[in-house]
Formats: C-alpha cells, structure tokens, sequence
C-alpha cells in the first residue's frame, strides 16, 4: 500500500494574450500526490517492476479523477501529460518506473478517453523544485495547437525519501493558436532552407 501524504489540484485559465481575449479558452488542470518512494533506502534494486505495478494504477485513477472532475468529464479532457519529481534520495528511474509504465500510462489513457502516447517530463530535485509538465492531444499527437505546459510546484515536496506523481490535462488547445498543424506542414530540409536563402 503506497502512503500518499499530499494531493495537489492546480487550476488555470488563460483569459487574454497582451490585452486580447483568447479565441478559445481552455482550462489546464495538473493533479499532483506526493507519495513515499517505494524503494527509498532499498539502495538499487534491480527489477523495479513488482512494487510500480502496485502503485502506479492507483496514483493514475486517483490523478485522472481529480483532472476529469475538474474538466467536467473525459471527453472534455484533449490534451494530457504526465511527470515525476523524484526526492533527493531516489533515483529518476524510480520516477519513471512509475510513470512509464503501463501501470500507469494505459490506466490515465483509458479513464481520459485517450489513444495517443502519453508526453511527460521527470526530474530529480528538492523540496518545492517546480516541475515543467508538457501536454499534447490526447488521440491526436501531430495537432500541433494542443502542444503545451503546466508548472506545478508543492512547497513541501518532495522529501528525500518521496515521489511527487502528476498527471495533467487541458480542455483546449494553447491561448490564440496559429502555427499550423504538423500533419498539413511543408517538407523542409536543411538543404532546401540553405538553397532558399
């Protein structure tokens, strides 16, 4: 049984860009649980996969439900993203084991209503290290206007001995998107640009 100490929800809207609506408000949302490090003072054990299968399930339902709530169901979840900020005393694989993994991924997918790879970031640090966590669309991984990032930071975490677990999720695409998408881009090649030039 994991020990989660702390849950964090942070929710965000951007409503205008330098002074301007945005043309389609969306709401980002980032759930976070700072949980005991499974394998803290265990020095490096060699299969991390046992103890990731019996954590990282519960912190991905527990995680989704919090950003479905927020958004007000799956289905107006369109993009998601995931993270682990791993205490000073664990390892990044520690983080990953519990992130990149099935365990964890396909349950955020299945109760997000998402087919696309999961992004993530992961890093090692302090208490209160903010974390940068990337999002991108949730079935739709070229849809270049759901590319985007939300900061989380919890004061108290983690403690050297602790992971901070997050999965976060948009309603929408970034404020005032218009750099195109990449399923519809030009073919460029660095030879083509120098030719250009």
């Amino acid at each position: 049984m994991t020990l989660v100490r702390r849950v964090v929800t942070v929710t965000e809207e951007v409503v205008t860009e330098l002074g301007t609506p945005v043309s389609h408000q969306a709401r980002r949302v980032a759930a976070a649980a700072a949980i005991a490090n499974p394998w803290a003072g265990q020095g490096v054990v060699a299969d991390l996969g046992p103890a990731a299968a019996k954590v990282a399930p519960t912190l991905a339902t527990r995680l989704s439900d919090r950003l479905t709530s927020a958004l007000g169901g799956p289905d107006n979840v369109t993009a998601f993203g995931k993270a682990a900020l791993v205490g000073l005393g664990g390892e990044i694989e520690h983080g990953a084991a519990l992130i990149h993994t099935p365990y964890f991924g396909n349950v955020l997918r299945e109760l997000t209503g998402g087919t696309s790879i999961i992004v993530f970031s992961d890093e090692r640090g302090p208490a209160g290290t903010a974390l940068t966590v990337p999002l991108w669309h949730k079935t739709e991984a070229a849809t270049r206007s759901h590319y985007q990032t939300m900061q989380i930071r919890i004061p108290d975490a983690p403690a050297d001995d602790e992971i901070v677990v997050i999965a976060a999720a948009s309603s929408g695409p970034r404020p005032n998107a218009r750099i195109g998408d990449r399923t519809t881009d030009p073919r460029v090649t660095l030879a083509e640009l120098e030719n250009a030039s």
